[in-house]
Parts: C-alpha cells; sequence; structure tokens
C-alpha cells in the first residue's frame, strides 16, 4: 500500500495560508513605516507650531534684562508661567530657550527652561551653560542663527541618548530689527508614536490571525466536501476494484456529484472498470478457447507423428538397406510428410513432399494427398503414373487451390534400379560407393495441385551397394539465420560430406547439427523434412 505523505486538504490549505502569512508581513512592514513616517511628520510639524506660538512669547528685547535680575524679575516669571502653561497644554515635554555661543556652538546657556507637570524630567535654571548636545545640533543652530532656515527638527530614536526617544523642534527668536538673538526649543517624546504605531500592527496581526483561521476553517470544510470526501471514495472503490476485479454494479458517477473535474474522474474509472470487467472476461474466454486449441493441436501433432513411419529400424528383417527419416514441423502440425513402404517383396516405395503453406491447412492436404498417393502406389503404377493419378484426383476438388510438391521412387531391392518421378520437388542427393554426395538435377514436373493436365516422367537410376540417397524439402536449404541468409545447397552438400560414411541417422543428425549452429537462435520458419537411403545390396549365404 503506497504511504500517504500528507493530505490534499492540508496542503491546499498551506498554499493558501502560507502566502497569507507573507502577506501579512509585508502589510505590516508597509504599514508600519508608513504609519511611523506619517506620524513623525505630523509630530514634527505640530511641534514646529508649538515653537513658533512659544517665540511669539518670548520678548526678545528684554533678554538682556532678564540676565540683569539673573531670572527673579516679575516680567521674566511671568513669561516663563506662560512658556509652562503652554508646554502642558500642548502636550510638550520641554520648551526651552537657548543662546549658544556663537563662536563655535561648541555650548549653550539656557535662559527659559519649562517641562510638562506630568514628565519626570528635570529643568534647567535661568543661565544654566552646558556643552552642546552633539554635531546634528550645532548644525541646526548654526543655520537658525545665519537665517538660512525657519525652522529645524532634530529626531533622536536611534543609539545611546540620555533621554527617551523624542523629537525636538526649533525656530529662531528674533528681536524687532529682526535678528536672531535666540533660539526656542520644543521637545516631543515619541511614546504617543510608538504606542499607536504599535496598536496598528498587533491590530492588523490580530485581524490577519483571525482572517486566516477563518479563512483556513473555510478551506478546510469546503475542500473535505467538494475535494476529499469523492476523492476518498474514488480511492476507495479503485483500491477494492484491484483487489477483487469484479464491479458492485454501483457506479461513482451516482456517488460523487462533482461535475467538475473530478466528476470526469468518476465516470472515467467507471468506464474503466466496465473496459476492464470485459476485457478480463474476454481474456478467460479467450484463455480457455486457445488452450483448447493447443490441445487439440497437440493431439493433431501426435495423430500426424504417428501416420508417419517412426520406428527403427524400420526393417530390421531386411540387412539389404537401411532407411531413417524424420519430420519438425514449423508450427504444432506441418504440411512436409514421407513415407516408405514396400509395395511386394521386392519393391520398395519411398516418396517426400511439401505442401503449400504451414499449419492446420497443409497438414489435411498433406494427409489428403499421402493416402492418395500411397493407394496408388500400392497398386503397382510406375512413379509418373502415380503422381499423374494423384494430381488429377487432387485438382478434381481443390478449391483452395493448394499444391504439393513430390518426390516419389521405387527401389527394385534385388537388383538397386530405381524408378522415380519428381513432381517439382527438391533435387535429390546421391553418393555413389567409395564417392561424396553430389546434387543429381533430376527433371521436374509440374507440382500436384497445380494444373490438371500437367504430365510426368520417370528417370533410372541403379543404387551400387553403398550408395546413399538423401531426400529433403526445401526447408532444410531454405532455413535462414539472423542476418536473412539462407543455409543454402552448398552448406547442405558440405554437411552431408563431413561424414559420408555415416549410417542414414547420423547423416540426418549430423544435418540437423549444422543447421541448427547455422540459425542459432532465429526461429524456425519452414517445416524440415529429411529422409536417408541406404542401399547394401543382396547378401548371398556362404
Amino acid at each position: 500500500m503506497v504511504k500517504r505523505r500528507g493530505s490534499v486538504v492540508t496542503k491546499s490549505i498551506m498554499s493558501i495560508i502560507v502566502p497569507l502569512v507573507f502577506l501579512a508581513i509585508i502589510v505590516c512592514i508597509v504599514g508600519y513605516r508608513f504609519l511611523t513616517d506619517a506620524m513623525s511628520g505630523l509630530y514634527e510639524n505640530g511641534a514646529v507650531e508649538i515653537a513658533k506660538s512659544a517665540a511669539n512669547g518670548v520678548d526678545v528685547d528684554r533678554l538682556d534684562e532678564y540676565a540683569s535680575s539673573n531670572g527673579t524679575s516679575d516680567e521674566y516669571i511671568e513669561a516663563l508661567e506662560n512658556m509652562e502653561a503652554l508646554c502642558n497644554s500642548s502636550g510638550a515635554t520641554f520648551i526651552y530657550v537657548i543662546r549658544p555661543d556663537l563662536t563655535d556652538y561648541n555650548h549653550i546657556t539656557f535662559i527659559f527652561s519649562t517641562i510638562n507637570k506630568d514628565s519626570s524630567y528635570t529643568r534647567y535654571d535661568f543661565g544654566y551653560y552646558r556643552e552642546t548636545t552633539n554635531e546634528d545640533y550645532k548644525v541646526k543652530y548654526r543655520r537658525l542663527y545665519e537665517g538660512q532656515s525657519e525652522s529645524e527638527i532634530v529626531v533622536r530614536d536611534r543609539g545611546y541618548i540620555e533621554t527617551n526617544a523624542h523629537i525636538t523642534a526649533m525656530v529662531p527668536v528674533k528681536d524687532s530689527s529682526g535678528r536672531t538673538q535666540a533660539i526656542l526649543c520644543v521637545q516631543r517624546q515619541m511614546d504617543v508614536i510608538t504606542s499607536v504605531r504599535n496598536r496598528f500592527v498587533c491590530l492588523v496581526i490580530g485581524i490577519l490571525l483571525v482572517l486566516e483561521i477563518i479563512i483556513a476553517l473555510g478551506q478546510h470544510i469546503y475542500l473535505r466536501k467538494v475535494l476529499l470526501k469523492p476523492l476518498r471514495t474514488i480511492t476507495s472503490e479503485a483500491e477494492r476494484f484491484a483487489s477483487q476485479e469484479i464491479s458492485t454494479g454501483r457506479k461513482l458517477k451516482d456517488q460523487v456529484k462533482n461535475t467538475d473535474e473530478i466528476g470526469v474522474l468518476a465516470s472515467s474509472i467507471d468506464h474503466m472498470e466496465s473496459n476492464i470487467v470485459r476485457y478480463v472476461r474476454n481474456l478467460t474466454k479467450a484463455t480457455a478457447e486457445k488452450e483448447r486449441i493447443s490441445t487439440e493441436l497437440s493431439l493433431a501433432q501426435r495423430i500426424q507423428a504417428d501416420m508417419l513411419p517412426n520406428i527403427y529400424p524400420a526393417f530390421p528383417d531386411r540387412p539389404e538397406f537401411d532407411i531413417f527419416a524424420s519430420m519438425e514441423p514449423a508450427k504444432e502440425v506441418g504440411g512436409d510428410f514421407y513415407d516408405f513402404f514396400f509395395v511386394d517383396s521386392d519393391h520398395l516405395c519411398m516418396m517426400i513432399a511439401d505442401v503449400s503453406g504451414k499449419g492446420v491447412p497443409a497438414a489435411l492436404f498433406m494427409m489428403a494427398s499421402r493416402i492418395i498417393l500411397a493407394n496408388n502406389a500400392m497398386m503397382g503404377k510406375n512413379p509418373a503414373r502415380i503422381l499423374a493419378e494423384t494430381n488429377a484426383a487432387i485438382c478434381s476438388n481443390n478449391r483452395e487451390e493448394m499444391f504439393v510438391t513430390v518426390w516419389l521412387g521405387i527401389l527394385e531391392i534385388s537388383t538397386g534400379h530405381l524408378v522415380a518421378s519428381n513432381a517439382g520437388h527438391e533435387y535429390p542427393v546421391i553418393k555413389k560407393a567409395d564417392g561424396r554426395f553430389e546434387l543429381f538435377k533430376d527433371r521436374h514436373g509440374f507440382v500436384i495441385g497445380g494444373l490438371e493436365t500437367a504430365r510426368y516422367k520417370d528417370y533410372e537410376l541403379t543404387l551400387e551397394p553403398g550408395s546413399k540417397l538423401f531426400l529433403y524439402t526445401d526447408g532444410v536449404p531454405e532455413a535462414t539465420d539472423g542476418k536473412e541468409e539462407q543455409f543454402g545447397t552448398e552448406r547442405m552438400i558440405e554437411a552431408l560430406n563431413s561424414d559420408p560414411d555415416a549410417d542414414p541417422e547420423h547423416v540426418l543428425a549430423n544435418m540437423r547439427k549444422a543447421v541448427n549452429a547455422f540459425v542459432n537462435d532465429s526461429e524456425q520458419f519452414d517445416d524440415l523434412t529429411m529422409m536417408c537411403f541406404e542401399y547394401k545390396g543382396m547378401r548371398t549365404e556362404s
């Protein structure tokens, strides 16, 4: 069973949640930056406006008078109290007025210094002298005094600072002649910005988290209903069918109501099951039929083999000759055949034939041809007449237009006189006494079954003691190897002459060995039939 690696629903939900998480992160970052910049701008503008309002309440022309009284005059105290009231009402942390050291701006002197009543910081006394905070402040002071700017902002929220993050707005305080005599500064803490910003981020994160949970739950319910449930139904049915290979008759398309691709998949599986059930049924039927045909062909093969002489030595009581033959069909049954039998005690009939085609039709035609040939031979007719009358009988009822090639010879045992006739068959091979096998190119007549008026002629040979006769069908010279090259007549003669003195059984064995070595693993294309006859002559009793 295949191990499942995560639910489709889970993967689908994750494919939505993960992008949402990244979207939430991007929204938070963008919102954080945007809100920070927007609130900082508002805070900076507000601080500048407060600074301008506070500057309007300072009588710059009386700064020297304030200094001479060391900040104790009634006018000074009244101005300080007004500044403190503005500081408390505006939400500023500090409002103060300073005079920088104009030589290098490295030091400042406090003239006014107020602090919000809710702040824990301590204000500076009149005339308090200290170093300028950093280079940034020096630059701002110089710009204001030299008239390069009407307001400056310093934001301190990074690195080491002595107070919390804050914004300082600075404006010049000018006398009646328009000259800058001091700088008024308003400091506002940035905790408000931070608080609002943090609440915004938390709100966004909370909303997105709730949204993701809702989407995940909705997606889970939806996918389980429209995807997972029908897929499980389809999977269950597929596993059941794979193990049982039978149809329940209940269609998946009736169980799965989807009209999308899942519905198409269910209909496809229904169709597949029907095809497989029908295929298995047909395959079972075809297998049974094939087994029946195979059994019948096996029986036909045995019947065909039993019809041909197959017990050797064939005539153990006749020392005048030795004969051996074999037939190997290319299929279960073949169209080649051979036969040998005594017409009378001194005449032996030998024949070898090759029916056109292969398989069962050739085998049936072969049986009929063999019986007709044998019946005519047993009536004492000469070979040419046997072939002629057999041809007439076959042509009279040969609707399938099959034919057979035949070599037939009748040997007089006592003299070695052989009368033979050839109906389109392969040339015989003859070995004379103390000689070698040679092809004997006899005169061919037309094949039997091809032409009703065909005529055949006999020819005669005399076999001396020690002579051999090798007969064969075209399956021997036309045996083909993997390169489509044929065994050929020359190789056949060479194989015969590799051991020309061998007895007939070993002559055929040598030939079969040579053919097998040539074709190697190639499939046998044609029936392969051979016969070898050795004439030993009459023996006289001493």
